[in-house]
């Protein structure tokens, strides 16, 4: 699978100083930490620097040195570029999802990346054009400034779960606008991605006393219970609706 990125934005980044790349640095590790996909004892491993010295930066205390910024970001794979507070012309996002251009990602960004970041797209999953133009969407209001359509492989095991419907290393291309309950077409169930912890996982979803009921293809594994956290609401979630499964490419 192969393909060019298609730009998804505007060519001039606005400027940003020193203390500003700090302050966004720290924004991200506090989403990163609130994601439970990083935590202090885990970065202070990671860099070498004391547990005190990240808190004291992340509780905003204190800055770090240029060479420190060096490390946390090696540390976390992140670039400089990652940082630039970057803008979005909705006008050319339209454009790539028209011609059937999906950006293939991983989990965590499907999840929690509104926008996903050039430094996010693995490749670009190339549709045949106007096929996602007819997909209805069903969007929480919280949701529909997002880019809507991403696509993510599952692995072996998370796919067995869903087997023989999804196969170990498929391709599947969510639509996060469409985060409802509401079946897409009656009498049958729809597929989700669904966020259960950090991670994300397939399944036929309904919604019973304050949980998700996640139902598995294969009933050789269990049904689960999703409790939906205080203030947060059964489409929260929810990444989007499963709208095409590739289980050869």
């Amino acid at each position: 699978m192969s393909g060019s990125l298609v730009p998804l934005l505007v060519a001039d980044f606005p400027q940003m100083n020193f203390s500003q790349m700090h302050e966004r640095l720290r924004l991200e590790l506090l989403r990163r930490i609130q994601r439970g996909t990083l935590s202090v004892s885990l970065l202070a491993r990671q860099t070498g620097f004391g547990q005190s010295h990240i808190s004291n930066f992340l509780r905003s205390r204190r800055q770090l040195s240029l060479e420190a910024l060096d490390t946390v970001l090696a540390a976390q794979h992140l670039t400089a570029g990652d940082l630039l507070p970057v803008i979005y012309d909705r006008a050319d996002m339209f454009i790539t999802e028209g011609h059937g251009a999906v950006p293939l990602v991983s989990h965590t960004a499907a999840l929690f990346e509104p926008f996903i970041r050039p430094s996010s797209v693995r490749a670009m999953l190339q549709l045949p054009p106007g096929l996602l133009g007819r997909t209805v969407s069903r969007p929480s209001a919280s949701r529909r400034a997002w880019q809507r359509f991403v696509a993510v492989s599952i692995p072996a095991m998370d796919a067995s779960p869903m087997d023989p419907l999804v196969l170990p290393d498929a391709i599947v291309v969510l639509d996060r606008h469409y985060n409802s309950l509401l079946q897409y077409r009656p009498g049958r169930s729809n597929l989700y991605a669904v966020k259960n912890g950090g991670r994300l996982v397939l399944r036929y979803v309904d919604f019973a006393l304050s949980r998700l009921v996640l139902r598995p293809q294969n009933l050789a594994f269990p049904v689960d219970l999703l409790e939906v956290p205080p203030g947060e609401t059964a489409g929260d979630l929810i990444a989007g609706r499963i709208i095409l499964i590739f289980n050869e490419l």
